[in-house]
């Protein structure tokens, strides 16, 4: 069978279907490689320990937080780490002011 026949019927690029000839010719098998890393360590591994330490330190700004944190570890870790637990520090202020407008134009 032809490559493009089968990229067609098997509905994968011939692309795909050259790597795995290649990958069985220098191995002599195409199976999918196994025990390999998916991701990233994650640096944050106490998720409960984290929640607490951002309860405590919420009014910090993130480069003071990666500093008091008690490993070492990045602004960008922590802005990560935070968006994870849901923890934001928006109070719509605006929002706000605007409904208050709203409501003494109706008066």
């Amino acid at each position: 069978m032809k490559k493009t026949e089968a990229s067609v019927i098997f509905n994968v690029s011939r692309n795909t279907i050259n790597l795995w000839l290649q990958k069985r010719a220098e191995t002599g098998d195409y199976k999918a490689k196994e025990n390999y890393r998916r991701g990233y360590g994650h640096k944050i591994k106490d998720w409960e320990k984290f929640y607490s330490f951002v309860q405590a330190n919420g009014h910090k700004t993130q480069a003071e937080m990666a500093e008091a944190w008690s490993e070492p570890i990045s602004q960008r870790t922590i802005s990560r780490g935070l968006k994870k637990i849901n923890f934001t520090r928006n109070k719509r202020l605006m929002a706000i002011k605007k409904e208050m407008e709203k409501n003494e134009d109706n008066f």
